[in-house]
């Protein structure tokens, strides 16, 4: 009996040395903050995707692939509540996306109903590629060839494909996957 006391006396140590242990378990992927479309805030990665299914999409306004944009809104809405984010970033690096964040806004939320987030224009290729997608072609081994090039992500935070801009988000290998890793996530937590 006094053991049993001892031990319940130790659970809340327990339970509070957890919490910022279960935070630091971020995977490196998300270990990012970038600044939105819209808004001033940063939104951190680790807070607002870990543990999700991600499709990553470096965008552009003005591309042969801009309706990809209608695609993705509904790739978004038929797997959100399964815990799959589309997350769009407008680069230049292609030299189709305007300079100014009002003009790329209204194409994606206006022109094209996005609602899945959508960040500050950004590189996405070299150099000069933002912290995230450099780690994304690290982990997949290629970089975006062009626009629209769509990097799938587990729940645990790695690349586990990439798809060039050729593939349309309703192409069944890549809701497929998307279906396959959602139901490993359900599987995963329970």
């Amino acid at each position: 009996m006094r053991l049993q006391t001892k031990l319940f006396a130790l659970l809340p140590l327990c339970c509070l040395l957890s919490g910022p242990a279960r935070a630091a378990e971020c995977p490196p992927l998300l270990n990012f903050s970038a600044k939105p479309l819209r808004g001033s805030d940063p939104v951190g990665f680790c807070e607002s995707y870990q543990g999700k299914v991600i499709l990553a999409v470096n965008t552009a306004s003005q591309c042969g692939y801009t309706p990809q944009f209608k695609g993705l809104e509904a790739l978004y809405q038929k797997y959100k509540d399964r815990g799959l984010v589309v997350l769009g970033f407008p680069s230049n690096d292609f030299l189709q996306e305007f300079a100014e964040p009002a003009k790329t806004a209204e194409v994606c939320y206006i022109n094209h109903g996005v609602t899945f987030p959508m960040f500050a224009r950004s590189a996405v290729t070299g150099a000069a590629a933002n912290p995230f997608f450099k780690q994304l072609a690290e982990q997949s081994g290629t970089e975006p060839k062009w626009n629209f090039y769509k990097y799938l992500i587990d729940a645990q935070g790695k690349v586990v494909a990439a798809y060039p801009s050729k593939t349309e988000p309703d192409d069944e290998e890549l809701m497929g996957k998307i279906d396959s890793l959602l139901e490993s996530a359900a599987h995963n937590s329970e």
